[in-house]
């Protein structure tokens, strides 16, 4: 057990951020405190959010995606110890249903379908491409309803590296359902394309969601600049 933990606080630091064992146990409670029974995790990496998730408390329903082939196996792999806990079929998650090329960043969690800017790979050494694989991808219209057609009250995370926008596209049928969200808000532009805090914030706002709290996520650690946070929103 402590080997998987050490796992989890390795890949999550290497990217900048440092979620503690406070923040997780504080979203547990508000999870907790809005009856959450279903978790969709997109953008799950090796399984580090459900994992954390888990130690935290939650007991509910989790269903990950993750369109890596080595960062899927390994979420395979610890999602089958958890009755409760799916992977989804290896697959990208956007605004189409197909196929899409996804670059493969160095540290792997960095990777994106988006190009990745100067800015991002200079704050956070070795999460340069290194290569491309192109993969199916889907949207949650198609496929996520199989997942909360008996949940309650479903939650959606989103960690997709430059590409929450498109997720959302891909999820207009479903989204009236979801009662929360979690996801980066990008505060400077990382990733080529990318939708920035301010159009985030206004979207989900007009889908109904309030800004419930935020988290400092990604930073450089020199100069001490935030670069990303991490936001909580839930229908109220």
């Amino acid at each position: 057990m402590q080997k998987l933990k050490n796992l989890i606080l390795k890949a999550v630091n290497v990217t900048g951020y440092s979620i503690s064992r406070n923040e997780y146990s504080r979203l547990y409670s508000v999870l907790d405190q809005f009856d959450i029974d279903m978790v969709l995790d997109i953008g799950a990496n090796i399984g580090q959010f459900g994992s954390s998730l888990r130690h935290s408390g939650y007991k509910g329903k989790i269903v990950s995606f993750e369109p890596l082939e080595d960062a899927h196996t390994q979420l395979k792999k610890l999602s089958k110890k958890d009755k409760k806990w799916a992977a989804h079929p290896r697959v990208a998650v956007g605004d189409c249903d197909g196929k899409i090329e996804i670059n493969i960043a160095g540290n792997s969690e960095s990777s994106s379908i988006l190009p990745m800017l100067k800015l991002h790979s200079d704050v956070e050494k070795g999460s340069e491409y290194i290569g491309k694989v192109l993969v199916n991808i889907v949207k949650l219209d198609s496929v996520a309803q199989q997942y909360i057609h008996n949940s309650k009250n479903p939650f959606l995370k989103i960690d997709t590296q430059g590409y929450e926008w498109a997720v959302l596209d891909g999820a207009k049928e479903i989204l009236p359902r979801i009662k929360g969200i979690l996801c980066e808000l990008s505060l400077v532009e990382l990733y080529e394309g990318q939708r920035l805090w301010m159009d985030m914030l206004n979207r989900l706002k007009n889908e109904g969601f309030t800004l419930w709290s935020i988290q400092r996520g990604f930073e450089d650690r020199i100069s001490g600049r935030t670069l990303q946070i991490d936001a909580t929103f839930f229908r109220l």
